[in-house]
């Protein structure tokens, strides 16, 4: 396989704009794989970092605030993909309305491009309402959950 600097420029530019944290092309005994590593998101954690090939690079800033209002604060998607409420179809939700969370407790799975990122939560608080429908898609910014501070 034969990659010129254009095609990997290509590929950096789909891990950035899909919000994946690699991409792997394989082609018969050549590989080539481009990774980003993770860095939390405010109002939810999620895969968004610098994407590193070679010398090439290229920064994808987290904006997605955690909008916070008289009803609470809210856990939104940083990206475009389907919300998952369980680790796998026949297991149980992550979390329930009135179940009681701490900081980095996993909330949901937003699947985007085959890739299962958990969201979890950023403050301590209490589930009032879980706003996101199972294997329904998510844009960015959807509100998936609300919560009342504690």
């Amino acid at each position: 396989m034969k990659l010129d600097l254009d095609q990997l420029r290509e590929l950096i530019r789909l891990l950035d704009e899909s919000n994946l944290t690699e991409i792997e092309v394989e082609h018969d005994d050549d590989r080539i794989r481009v990774r980003r590593d993770p860095a939390p998101l405010v109002g939810a954690q999620a895969t968004q970092s610098v994407a590193t090939a070679g010398a090439a690079s290229s920064e994808h800033p987290s904006d997605v605030p955690a909008p916070v209002d008289e009803n609470g604060t809210y856990v939104t998607t940083p990206f475009v993909g389907t919300f998952y409420r369980a680790p796998s179809p026949d297991g149980e939700p992550f979390v329930e309305v009135g179940d009681s969370i701490v900081p980095g407790q996993v909330l949901c799975i937003v699947e985007a491009m085959k890739l299962m990122n958990e969201i979890e939560a950023e403050v301590a608080g209490t589930i009032v309402e879980i706003l996101g429908d199972d294997g329904k898609p998510v844009e960015y910014g959807d509100r998936l959950f609300r919560i009342e501070i504690s």
